[in-house]
């Protein structure tokens, strides 16, 4: 195992789920699947940027696709009186038929509040794109950037680095700066990752972003989903 290992894959099955949850009975169905899937994401990624999205997972059944966003700004993605939701569900659906030899299929949006976004990594590493391409200088950025990720008590450690050309700078450089613990190798360790870009003039730089928010043990999982069903009966 090496550092280099992408955090979330490593847990995939662990303590993390899929982001697409769908079965194909074919291999040329399960290749449409992952390009209607791969064409959605890079249209929401372009699309709501800016609206401190921190995930979108896709379920499919035979009649529809089910997108779920989630985002600590739903009020930004559903728009007044939900004429945003509805203009997006269409814009989907017009992506998904652009795809060669994909199913024409009905698309659902699900829209739904994260609580505390300073602790998703995702949130984090726009606010600090943010402030990079508002001219702010990137150390304080960083700075500020993880003594707001800190004030969470959910957090227990983040790291945050960038590359590029730093302060419009002629030779590219990266820097990094880090408070509390990242512990990468450890698989129970909750840690979320996200990447991000901020355009500037001279340039693009490169965010990358960690957040440990503890540990996940079986035992709890399998406690709070007991609690749970005994609470639906």
């Amino acid at each position: 195992m090496t550092h280099v290992v992408h955090p979330y894959a490593h847990r995939l099955g662990v303590i993390r789920d899929w982001k697409s949850r769908w079965f194909a009975k074919t291999p040329k169905e399960f290749r449409v699947n992952v390009m209607v899937d791969a064409a959605i994401r890079r249209f929401l990624r372009k699309r709501l940027r800016g609206h401190y999205i921190t995930s979108v997972e896709i379920e499919r059944s035979e009649k529809h696709i089910r997108c779920l966003i989630k985002t600590s700004r739903p009020g930004l993605v559903i728009g007044r009186g939900g004429e945003g939701s509805t203009k997006l569900t269409k814009e989907i659906e017009e992506i998904v038929r652009k795809v060669p030899n994909a199913p024409k299929l009905s698309v659902r949006l699900d829209i739904e509040e994260v609580r505390s976004p300073e602790s998703q990594a995702p949130v984090v590493a726009y606010m600090v794109a943010e402030g990079l391409e508002k001219r702010q200088t990137f150390r304080r950025v960083l700075k500020q950037t993880v003594e707001k990720v800190m004030a969470n008590r959910d957090v227990q450690g983040v790291r945050i680095a960038i590359a590029g050309r730093l302060g419009g700078a002629e030779m590219s450089r990266s820097e990094e700066i880090k408070r509390g613990r990242v512990p990468l190798q450890t698989i129970r360790a909750d840690i979320d990752f996200a990447r991000e870009m901020a355009y500037l003039p001279y340039g693009v730089i490169g965010i990358k972003v960690w957040i440990y928010r503890g540990e996940i043990f079986a035992d709890e999982k399998k406690s709070a989903q007991g609690g749970s069903a005994s609470g639906r009966k």
